[in-house]
């Protein structure tokens, strides 16, 4: 199939790659003329596991970029993979969306390339239930457009997890296909058929109307959300009574009712997805006159636990005026992205105990830079250690666990892990925040 995907960041390159190396001719649309650029020539404008192979394989042939729209009308289908950020009061802000519609519409209306059917715009990115069918079609029917003779919609959520989306599109546990039009669910079995010919298992299909299929995405991430902040309400509470979090989930997680997964307690969640969807989804709920307690719940737990984590730091060492060590930025391990990290809140506690934090990640601290241009950013983690007071650990990278010597260099050999990665050994102060 010929598709076209509005949107280059993580969702629109993954997916766009992903589809390319199913066979499909993709190509995406961005405003931003280095992020096309960099597609044309093979090269991807993010960090993702397996992304970069797949984009250099197709990026110029199979896997496409450009700012135009005018491709839109040529293609069989078009997904609108743009971001829907937080505003103020934790509802999504729809602009870059009702833009890429409009814009979907706009080309369709000049289309001149002949097609008879309606062409299909596909809802990818995390929208709030009915939001397809309310103020996405009203946008793409903007220009003049008539939905069902000229457009069809449809929300096709994705279940990627940032550190291994590549992995996850190919080997995914369930496909949703959100529409009330047959033609639409015919075009979205066809997209996804060279999936179901290379994988291994049967892929669980749910075909439902389109605002249930919005709900469904929101209500995967508001209950994964839900029980990392569990586990972690669990885990300070063992923290209390000096009994081990990880023994005591191990053991939960044999009941089948419940699972191994999300069990790993620690300083909290962070990323695109499930602050930002659980605060929409509670802010969506409000505006509908229901306040969902165990949501506010969720995110009230997650939001305490980077200051647990400074005040284990402050029962064994001096914060102010002494070098801190921050291992890990990014949100989590095999990403560079840093929308609503741990880290942030971490650092901004630390700098108002007047810290000298000193920060280290293998990928992500350029973009942090941006955020926090005035702390200190080194190229090693043993780099950052040398004369610390104090380290905390916050995000998982696996080279973390092979530090030894390395804490032999703090004046103060005091760490704090927030994720159960460093190795407990002699001669450092260590607590687990949760264990």
């Amino acid at each position: 199939m010929d598709i076209s995907i509005v949107g280059s960041g993580y969702v629109g390159t993954t997916v766009a790659a992903c589809f390319a190396d199913l066979g499909h001719t993709v190509t995406t649309i961005d405003i931003d003329d280095s992020i096309v650029a960099a597609i044309e020539e093979g090269d991807t404008p993010i960090h993702e596991p397996g992304l970069d192979e797949l984009v250099a394989e197709h990026g110029g042939d199979r896997l496409r970029a450009t700012t135009a729209y005018d491709i839109v009308p040529e293609t069989d289908l078009t997904m609108l993979a743009l971001p829907t950020p937080s505003q103020d009061d934790g509802s999504i802000d729809l602009q870059y969306m009702k833009a890429g519609a409009e814009s979907v519409g706009e080309a369709l209306k000049n289309n001149n390339s002949g097609q008879p059917d309606p062409h299909l715009i596909v809802t990818k990115s995390t929208v709030i239930p009915t939001t397809t069918d309310e103020q996405l079609a009203p946008a793409i029917a903007h220009s003049g457009l008539d939905r069902t003779q000229d457009f069809l919609v449809a929300s096709n959520p994705e279940f990627q997890r940032e550190g291994s989306a590549v992995v996850d599109f190919l080997n995914p546990h369930k496909l949703v296909f959100g529409t009330a039009d047959e033609r639409a669910l015919e075009l979205l079995h066809e997209l996804y058929e060279p999936l179901h010919e290379q994988a291994d298992d049967n892929i669980s299909i749910v075909e439902t109307d389109v605002a249930a299929a919005e709900m469904i995405k929101y209500g995967n991430n508001a209950f994964l959300a839900s029980k990392v902040s569990l586990i972690n309400d669990l885990g300070n509470v063992c923290k209390e009574f000096d009994v081990d979090t990880y023994e005591v989930a191990n053991a939960i997680g044999l009941d089948d009712r419940i699972g191994a997964r999300f069990l790993r307690s620690g300083v909290g969640f962070g990323g695109s997805c499930f602050p930002k969807d659980t605060n929409a989804i509670i802010a969506a709920a409000e505006k509908r006159g229901y306040t969902p307690p165990m949501l506010n719940a969720a995110l009230n737990v997650n939001d305490t636990q980077p200051e647990r984590l400074l005040e284990l730091l402050k029962k064994h060492t001096t914060i102010t005026d002494h070098r801190i060590a921050v291992l890990g930025l990014a949100f989590k391990p095999g990403t560079d992205d840093i929308r609503h990290t741990r880290a942030a809140p971490v650092i901004d506690r630390l700098c108002d105990h007047g810290a000298d934090v000193v920060a280290y990640d293998p990928v992500a601290m350029t973009n942090m830079r941006e955020q926090y241009p005035e702390i200190t950013y080194v190229e090693t983690a043993a780099d950052a250690l040398a004369d610390a007071y104090g380290a905390v650990v916050v995000t998982g990278w696996d080279e973390f666990a092979a530090l030894d010597t390395e804490f032999d260099t703090m004046t103060n050999s005091v760490v704090i892990d927030g994720r159960r990665i460093v190795n407990r050994r002699d001669g450092i102060t260590y607590e687990g925040l949760t264990w």
